[in-house]
Parts: C-alpha cells; structure tokens; sequence
C-alpha cells in the first residue's frame, strides 16, 4: 500500500454517480500533503499528540488489522499513529493491543536524513490515571523499514476491556504520543525541534457510491469526481490515472477518498470521522473487481485524503477493466464514529 498525496481542489468532473454494492476492509495507509524537511537546532520541550475514540466498541467488534490516526506535524514532517487491537506475539495466542508511531511517506524527508526520536505511547487510564506507558527511541528515515517505530504489544486486550482498569470509560478510549527528544542529522551534522497537539474521537452508517468513467484513455493527471453523501458527510474520489509520482512509477493508477470541507459553518471544518473504507475499479459488464481496503480517520480540511498512490498498475486497468473505454470507480465507506481535532 502507498501512502497517498492529496491537493487541492479545482476540478473537472469525469463521470456521474449511482449506488453499488458493499465490501469488506483491512488497513489503509493514510495520504499526506508532501512537506519540507526538518530544520536544525535541537530542543528538550515534548509534543503531544491524543487520540480520542469515541464508540470504542465498533472497533474492537472489528476484523484484525491496523486502524490508522489522522496524521499530525512535527516540524513540517508528517506522522500518524496506528493501532491493532488484535495482535498477537510470537508463541503466544492472547490478543495484545499494539500501538505505532509512523513516520508518513510522504513528510520531504530528504533520503540523507535521519530523525532520532525519544517518545513516549500512552494507552490513558481515563478513571484513575495509571496510564499504560511505553518509552522508546528510534532513528527515522525514509526507507520503508525505518519509517515505523516498531511492533509494540502494550497490553493485553482483556486488560484493556477490564471495568476496573479505567481504559474505556463511557465506550470511550484515548491513546496518545508524547515526544520527549526530537532531532535531525544529515549524516553527521546535528539538528531538530518539534511542537504539535491534537484531538480525536468516534458514531455507523454505511453506504456506497459508483463513479462511472465513460472514457478512461482520455484522463490526463489529477480526476475529480463528483460530491457525493454517506453518513450526513459529503465525500469525493480523486484518481491519478497515471500516478502522483510519490512511488517514482507513471505507470500505476493511483486512487483516494477524501471528505469534502463543509460550507458555511466553520464549527464542522475541525471535525472528521473514522470510517472503514473499500476502493475498487471493475468493469461495467462482469463487475470484475480488483480493491483494496482499509480503516482510517478522515478531516474536512482541503486537499487532504486517504488512499493508495500505487493502487494498481494503467496496464492493468487496461487490459482487465475497460469495457470500450469505460470502467467503474466504486467507494464503499462505512462510518464507525465521530471525531474531533483541537
């Protein structure tokens, strides 16, 4: 899966709308908008960041696999959270709750870079303020191995659904990072600073919507499709028929959903939602489908989306899913709850 890039809007549209079918998700990686590189100069000061997810119990009735954050800044890098509320160690059949911090694909970092992190992972005991803590240190990069803290199982998920253990109180549970030292260095060259806090939360509907391409040969760049409405949301697809370029590759579709920013009340431009989401082409005679799937939190803030930027290879989209021409875009969102971001 690859992380996906989003901008802003202006668009044409290329297809009209109709309901469709349902499928079922696993994890998605989130889209970023790309930032800059760290800059230099170091500091003691942390940074929070809390996710607060409100109907808790809708995820853990879910499938295993990893929920993911919304994504949050640390000097102009990008990074999210994720979280698996089924994982399991190695000899061991009980189910853990395991907790990341990810550095996004997308966040500039040059290749030359390192970031050396000391963080903290909190599961908040709401009730009686013994929190479940995790410490560790880390040196990100960009390579695909580097960007992730690595596999954390905190606690055991009965621990955590234990009445007495103040973890879940009123179906809600929060998680957060703490970032305690934060550094940049180009190899031996010393840097870094950072300053963010946040706030999530959790609701269920489910619906999906049908993008008709009448003449996929023709698409050139960024594709639009119309607004549509799930869940009292509206909601837009984005399609690169060619590529974002984030993978270096032209020759793969790249495909994402994004929440369309309210009009009018400002109040609801902070707010978003966590949702399962499926994103699938097929052809319009044998539903022939390939798609691909995931849980992720979305925000009504502008140009900003979650999806895939190498969904599938335009060859294969060419030869498996036109039919004269046309193709179907189909997105099946399910919403699980509410959020919010202070």
């Amino acid at each position: 899966m690859g992380a996906c890039a989003s901008s802003s809007r202006g668009r044409p549209n290329h297809g009209k709308n109709q309901k469709s079918a349902k499928v079922a998700a696993i994890p998605c990686t989130p889209a970023a908008q790309v930032g800059r590189g760290a800059a230099s100069s170091e500091m003691e000061e942390k940074s929070s960041f809390i996710w607060q997810i409100d109907g808790f119990s809708s995820l853990l009735d879910k499938q295993e696999g990893w929920t993911n954050s919304g994504y949050f800044k640390i000097k102009d890098l990008n990074w999210y959270l994720q979280l698996n509320l089924k994982d399991r160690k190695s000899g061991d059949e009980r189910e853990y709750v395991s907790l990341i911090l990810v550095l996004s694909k997308t966040s500039g970092l040059e290749p030359d870079t390192i970031v050396e992190a000391s963080f903290k992972l909190l599961i908040y005991d709401q009730a009686y303020g013994r929190h479940s803590e995790h410490e560790f240190s880390h040196r990100f990069q960009t390579t695909e191995s580097s960007r992730s803290s690595g596999i954390s199982c905190m606690i055991l998920v009965y621990t955590l659904k234990e009445p007495s253990s103040g973890f879940i109180v009123g179906d809600s549970c929060v998680f957060g990072v703490e970032l305690i030292k934060f550094t940049t260095a180009k190899v031996k060259d010393g840097s870094g600073t950072l300053h963010v806090q946040k706030r999530i939360g959790f609701c269920s509907a489910r619906e999906a919507y049908t993008w008709i391409i009448n003449d996929f040969l023709s698409l050139k760049g960024r594709c639009y499709s119309p607004e549509f409405e799930i869940g009292g949301h509206k909601w837009y697809l984005t399609m690169y028929p060619s590529g974002t370029g984030i993978d270096g590759d032209k020759e793969i579709l790249s495909l994402y959903l994004h929440m369309a920013k309210p009009n009018g009340d400002a109040s609801l431009q902070n707010s978003g939602v966590l949702v399962e989401v499926s994103l699938s082409i097929k052809d319009k005679v044998t539903s022939n489908r390939k798609t691909m799937t995931g849980r992720c939190q979305l925000q009504a803030t502008e140009g900003e989306g979650w999806g895939w930027s190498n969904f599938m290879a335009t060859k294969s989209v060419k030869d498996w899913y036109l039919v004269k021409g046309s193709c179907l875009i189909e997105a099946d969102v399910a919403i699980l709850g509410s959020s919010k971001m202070n």
